[in-house]
C-alpha cells in the first residue's frame, strides 16, 4: 500500500484486521457452510466457544466490504 493511502481501503495481508463471531448452526441444529472471502486476503476463519456457544470467528481486513456489512447488520 501506497505511503498516505487510507487504511480503511487496505484489503492486502497488511491490512489492520477485525473479527466478528457468526453463529456455527441454524435454529435447527445444521453447520453453516463456510466460504473464503474474495474481497480481502487477511480473511481467515476459526472456531470459538463463546459462554457455552459453538461459534465462528471470522476474521476480515477492517477495509473489506463483507467486514464493514457484516459489523452494521
Amino acid at each position: 500500500m501506497a505511503e498516505g493511502s487510507d487504511p480503511q481501503q487496505d484489503v492486502t495481508y497488511r491490512a489492520p484486521v477485525g473479527s466478528v463471531d457468526l453463529k456455527a448452526f441454524d435454529d435447527d441444529g445444521n453447520s453453516y457452510e463456510i466460504h473464503a472471502c474474495h474481497d480481502c486476503l487477511p480473511w481467515h476463519a476459526e472456531v470459538v466457544v463463546v459462554e457455552g456457544e459453538v461459534l465462528v470467528r471470522e476474521w476480515h481486513a477492517v477495509g473489506c466490504p463483507q467486514f464493514q456489512e457484516l459489523i452494521q447488520g
